[in-house]
C-alpha cells in the first residue's frame, strides 16, 4: 500500500475545503493535482501530510492512520515541498539540504557518512553543486526551490508531496524537475498549474474544483477540451504531441457579437 485519502472532507472554519476527497495511488505513480487556484490542491497537500486533520474520512499510510502514527516515524517514510518555505537563519544550500537528514538521525547526533552521501547526491540531483557552500539569502526563488526539493529528497522518501514545485524555475529546470520526480522510484503527488506539463510527467490526474474531485483517470482520459471548459473557463484545443503526450493549446475567446441598435428595448 501507499499514502490513501479515502473520504476525506476538511473544514477552515465553517468553509468546506475539501468535500469527500478519495485519492488512492499506486505505489510509484505519480499523480497530478490540477485545479483553479482555491479548488483545493494545497489543502489536500496538507492533509495528506499531516499539517491538518480531517474533519472527516481519513488518511491511511501503509493502512495505518496517518493522524496516529508518530510524526519522526511520518517524516521517514514522506516528504513535502510547499509554496512559501522560509527562514530568517543564515544558513547554506548544504545546511538546508542536511535537515532532510534528521528524521534518521538519533537525537542530538551528527551527520554520519551515509547523511553526508545522500546530502551531496540530492544536491547533485537538482544542479546546485555550485551553490551548495552560497547563503540560502543570496539564492534567486528558483535556486531556493531546488535546495527545498532536495531538501526533501534527502530524507530518502517512499511518499512525495510537492505543491507548485515549479514556480519560479525557468522552463529548462521545470522539464529537468518534473523529469527527475516522475523517474524516482517513490509515490509522488505534485500540484500543477502547467496542464502540458502534467500531461507530459505524470501517469494519473485528479482534477478538483471547490474542494471536490471531477475527473480522475490518465492524462488522456481526463484533458478533454470539455473538461478544460468546464474547470478553467477557457478554449482549449488537446491532441497528441510529436512526443506522443497530450499537447493543450488555449484558444482565443469567441468574439462577442455585438447587439443590434435597439436591441435592449425591443
Amino acid at each position: 500500500m501507499s499514502l490513501h485519502a479515502r473520504d476525506v472532507r476538511w473544514r477552515r472554519g465553517p468553509r468546506l475545503v475539501l468535500d469527500g476527497v478519495t485519492l488512492e495511488p499506486a505505489p510509484g505513480q505519480t499523480v497530478g493535482l490540477l485545479g483553479p487556484n482555491g479548488s483545493g490542491k494545497s489543502s489536500l497537500l496538507r492533509v495528506l501530510h499531516g499539517a491538518a486533520a480531517p474533519s472527516s474520512g481519513s488518511v491511511l499510510l501503509d493502512g495505518r492512520d496517518l493522524h496516529r502514527t508518530p510524526r519522526r516515524e511520518v517524516a521517514r517514510r514522506v516528504a513535502t515541498v510547499t509554496q512559501h518555505a522560509e527562514t530568517d537563519v543564515d544558513l547554506t544550500v548544504r545546511d538546508i539540504v542536511r535537515l532532510g537528514r534528521t528524521p534518521h538521525r538519533r537525537p542530538f547526533a551528527g551527520p554520519g557518512a551515509r547523511d553526508e552521501s545522500v546530502v551531496e547526491e540530492a544536491i547533485a540531483l537538482v544542479d546546485l553543486g555550485a551553490k551548495a557552500d552560497d547563503s540560502w539569502h543570496t539564492l534567486s526563488g528558483g535556486e531556493r526551490q531546488r535546495a527545498h526539493i532536495a531538501r526533501a529528497l534527502a530524507q530518502e522518501p517512499r511518499e512525495l508531496l510537492l505543491d507548485e514545485p515549479t514556480n519560479h524555475l525557468d522552463v529548462r529546470h521545470q522539464v529537468e524537475l518534473l523529469a527527475l520526480v516522475a523517474a524516482l522510484p517513490v509515490t509522488t503527488v505534485v500540484a500543477l498549474h502547467d496542464l502540458n506539463l502534467a500531461a507530459a510527467y505524470c501517469d494519473v490526474l485528479v482534477v478538483l474544483r471547490a474542494g471536490s474531485v471531477v475527473a480522475a483517470g490518465a492524462p488522456e482520459e481526463v484533458l478533454t477540451p470539455g473538461l478544460v471548459h468546464d474547470v478553467y473557463g477557457v478554449r482549449a484545443h488537446v491532441a497528441p504531441g510529436p512526443h506522443g503526450k497530450l499537447t493543450v493549446v488555449f484558444l482565443p475567446p469567441e468574439p462577442r457579437v455585438p447587439a443590434a441598435p435597439g436591441a435592449a428595448r425591443a
